[in-house]
């Protein structure tokens, strides 16, 4: 669904706005690109300029996501502090996500720059072991590594209660979970 040639930008950033909105998957920059006939530079800017005007997007490692949830469907979320060793993570994901639970971001707070945060929206194994290669390929550290004893926080999202309360029993199990609020 190319545009042919290229698209004023406002038009443009309209139709990156609908796209995300209506996509069941994050949309990359080079897919947002290709249909709006400019270069992903361009993409990142009008990205940028969305979420000037307050438009809930953010960048996943898999693309773009939109993060307006409908009011009809209820989530619940909730914060937990975990400690483990980096080769560890892949686990510790496959955990959450096999109970139902969306990861949506990792935490550490490092002494000299406060709070460090990253998006992580991971909710099945398939997007788990996507998320651990580009670690892995782009030889980038884990989080959990600016913090010396392994500790971090993940913001985590279910459709029930139950969910949560068993994806955090699984993680105290296998000796994962400091807490939760």
């Amino acid at each position: 669904m190319r545009h042919k040639g290229k698209i004023p930008g406002e038009e443009r950033r309209q139709l990156i706005l609908r796209t995300l909105q209506e996509a069941k998957r994050p949309v990359t920059g080079g897919e947002l690109g290709e249909l709006t006939d400019v270069s992903r530079q361009v993409i990142v800017s009008d990205i940028n300029l969305l979420k000037a005007k307050k438009e809930p997007i953010i960048a996943t490692n898999q693309g773009y996501l939109y993060t307006a949830i409908p009011e009809a469907a209820e989530t619940f979320e909730r914060i937990i502090v975990c400690r483990h060793a980096p080769e560890q993570t892949e686990e510790e994901l496959n955990i959450l996500v096999d109970h139902g639970v969306t990861v949506k971001d990792v935490r550490v707070e490092h002494s000299v720059y406060g709070d460090v945060r990253a998006s992580v929206m991971v909710s099945n194994r398939q997007e788990v072991k996507a998320f651990i290669a580009l670690i892995q390929q782009a030889k980038a550290p884990y989080l959990l590594n600016l913090d010396d004893s392994g500790t971090h926080f993940h913001t985590i999202s279910a459709e029930r209660e139950e969910q949560l309360e068993q994806a955090q029993d699984a993680l105290k199990k296998a000796g994962f979970l400091v807490e939760s609020y």
